[in-house]
């Protein structure tokens, strides 16, 4: 991402991304005419711009801001919550396991002893979440839903940010990151994990049946992002060993993650 003068934010997708891109302008134009805070295109230029293969998005530039509490994080997700899927831009239906097999076969670069275990782990974990049948293709949901992805500024209302993930889904799995930072890391105090349940309106995923699966998929996850990093950064390799550890239950939890 680039700021560029007259308060423009420039960003640069990766090759291939335009239709992506196109989605994001839209979902943004979309949640501001539903009157949802949010992080807004620019109207008077064609979006995406492409530069060769790449799209490059424009955006509106924030204020100074910062992260938002877990409260503030629950009031927003309230809000898209509420909203019923458009017609257009057309969602698509939010699938975890997106792109988890390829990237566990493409990584050479890790012992095939781990490779098989994750990919058993995705194919057994895909199995408990279809006998759970949840209705995936339900209400609107971010997809990537946690405190550093909502600004909080002194002059505006949390605005919400990072759109590449909005799709239809079940709204709990936007819950399940901040549950899991709570149960699982002991990232977050009682209090605050209280602050983002009331918010949201009462609703608590960890007392629900689905909420162990769901946090097992978020987990595996969230060890293959560290996955592809770990070809070129020992730091990553390392850590990707440790988090594997955690899961195979080699390590006891509250776990502790370093971010990547």
């Amino acid at each position: 991402m680039y700021r560029i003068p007259g308060g423009i934010v420039a960003r640069i997708g990766p090759s291939g991304s335009q239709e992506s891109a196109g989605r994001q302008v839209d979902v943004s134009r979309w949640l501001v005419a539903s009157g949802l805070p949010v992080v807004r295109a620019i109207d008077y230029v064609p979006q995406p711009t492409m530069v060769g293969n790449r799209p490059v998005t424009w955006w509106e530039q924030l204020p100074e801001h910062r992260s938002a509490t877990t409260g503030e994080l629950g009031a927003l997700l309230r809000s898209l919550h509420t909203l019923n899927p458009p017609t257009q831009p057309e969602l698509p239906s939010f699938d975890p396991f997106a792109g988890l097999g390829e990237r566990i076969a493409e990584a050479r670069h890790v012992p095939d002893q781990e490779r098989t275990w994750l990919a058993r782990r995705v194919e057994d974990l895909r199995e408990q979440l279809q006998q759970l049948r949840l209705d995936e293709a339900g209400g609107v949901i971010h997809g990537d839903a946690w405190q550093g992805n909502v600004a909080v500024s002194e002059v505006t209302a949390p605005v919400l940010l990072d759109l590449e993930h909005v799709s239809r889904g079940h709204p709990d799995w936007d819950l399940i990151p901040v549950a899991v930072d709570y149960t699982d890391f002991a990232r977050l105090s009682s209090a605050d994990y209280e602050d983002f349940v009331t918010a949201y309106g009462g609703h608590d995923v960890t007392a629900t049946a689905a909420f162990r699966v769901l946090a097992d998929i978020q987990q595996l996850r969230w060890v293959i992002f560290v996955l592809g990093k770990a070809a070129t950064s020992s730091q990553a390799a390392h850590e990707t060993h440790h988090r594997i550890a955690c899961l195979r239950g080699d390590i006891a939890r509250p776990w502790t993650w370093n971010p990547f």
